[in-house]
């Protein structure tokens, strides 16, 4: 489950960003809403650890992060979150196997040939593990970039613009994967968009919430 109160993030010579409160279930649905700038990012990178509220608390899988240090954080991170950035940042220099066998290397993981078969075959990539990214069409590195942020078996998925640039088709098959991934793993979903259709396509999901993020403050 995900729980914040009072969240906030200052940065250092930027706007204040201040979060509703937001409650959601274990195998629930989160969609960020909002436009440039109203903090998105901040949202997701808070959820991930990887940013230090300025005030309140974010609670990620029954753990609170305001009381996790680097390392504590780094580990917690690597157990508990995948993550499907907007811009894949898949190595260029390593087959689709390589990618995700560097992934459980930079977690602390011993290699894991099997759970590596089995990520890809979950996402219908098996064949292409010996291929590099310049290799795969769009809509294969999304499917590559997906079986590694869940080669872990995360207990959230965090998605940042999962939709940008692509046509309805495309972007519903987008969504669809990444319901149909969530629901495998059992995880928590969180979405963040400006894309009105991802809010249509979930909008009767069980466990589906929306928050609107306003833009920042100086």
């Amino acid at each position: 489950m995900i729980s914040t109160r009072q969240l906030a993030y200052r940065y250092a010579k930027g706007p204040e960003l201040r979060f509703e409160d937001v409650d959601v279930a274990q195998g629930g649905v989160l969609l960020l809403r909002g436009a440039s700038g109203s903090g998105k990012s901040t949202w997701l990178a808070l959820a991930a650890g990887l940013l230090a509220p300025a005030e309140g608390d974010i609670t990620v899988a029954g753990q609170s992060l305001k009381t996790l240090g680097k390392l504590a954080s780094d580990a917690w991170r690597a157990a508990t979150i995948g993550f499907l950035p907007q811009k894949l940042h898949l190595s260029a220099a390593l087959t689709v196997h390589g990618n995700l066998a560097m992934a459980q290397w930079a977690a602390g993981r011993p290699a894991d040939e099997g759970r590596i078969s089995e990520a890809l075959a979950a996402l219908d990539v098996q064949a292409l593990a010996q291929r590099k990214p310049a290799q795969l069409s769009g809509g294969q590195a999304q499917r590559v970039a997906l079986a590694r942020a869940v080669l872990l078996k995360p207990q959230v998925i965090l998605a940042d613009e999962p939709t940008a640039s692509l046509d309805d088709e495309a972007a519903a098959a987008s969504l669809d994967l990444l319901r149909a991934t969530a629901r495998q793993q059992g995880a928590t979903l969180v979405i963040a968009t400006h894309d009105a259709r991802v809010a249509e396509f979930f909008k009767d999901e069980k466990g589906f919430k929306a928050l609107q993020l306003g833009r920042s403050r100086p």
